[in-house]
């Protein structure tokens, strides 16, 4: 098969990947209720959180990160940059619309961190300082991931790194349509807090 020919197969491993619902699989072992039904109703760190498992929520976290790492290490190793490049946006689509849940996944801020430690860590490690910074100042989550989000691309940009840049400009855009509901509700002072229980 040629290198071209590869390039798909990169991008499925990294959905397959991606589509791993952490939050789900760690609640459900640990016998907690349906994450569904909890807070948000969302798949991710955040709203584990909200069962008042920390534990489970750090897991979930390092999970949801790790398999978009993870992705584009494999893809990037067999097939090079584009390869690994194509893998994690599959992860990341993975995350938001995992085949197992009907489509409806988490809003990817973890995977999000994750393909970008992969691809270029000085990036993820802005990103997490960015988002670490907002949290525990704001305490909003979702306002610190989009700051992060916002922020990663510029930064791969002035570094130099276009084809980055412009792959998460893209994810950015992704992450902010997952964010919708959030963004409304920060301009209407209603987004519940970290640790915050709903």
């Amino acid at each position: 098969m040629s290198a071209d020919g590869l390039l798909p197969l990169a991008f499925l491993i990294g959905y397959l990947l991606g589509s791993i619902p952490f939050g789900m699989v760690l609640t459900r072992m640990a016998g907690t209720q349906d994450l569904r039904t909890v807070g948000s109703g969302n798949i991710g760190a955040t709203n584990v959180l909200r069962t008042g498992r920390k534990g489970l929520a750090a897991a979930t976290l390092l999970g949801d990160m790790l398999k978009g790492t993870v992705a584009v290490i494999i893809a990037g190793t067999i097939e090079g940059p584009n390869a690994a490049m194509l893998a994690a946006l599959g992860a990341f689509l993975g995350h938001l619309f995992p085949v197992w849940l009907k489509f409806r996944g988490g809003k990817g801020v973890a995977t999000y961190l994750g393909v970008l430690l992969g691809l270029f860590w000085p990036a993820a490690l802005i990103f997490a300082v960015i988002w670490l910074g907002t949290a525990y100042t704001t305490r909003y989550s979702s306002l610190s991931a989009l700051i992060a989000a916002f922020v990663t691309p510029l930064f791969l940009w002035w570094f130099g790194h276009n084809a980055l840049a412009s792959l998460f400009a893209v994810l950015t855009l992704l992450l902010f349509y997952m964010h919708r509901e959030n963004i409304q509700r920060l301009q209407a002072g209603t987004e519940g807090k970290i640790g915050e229980r709903k």
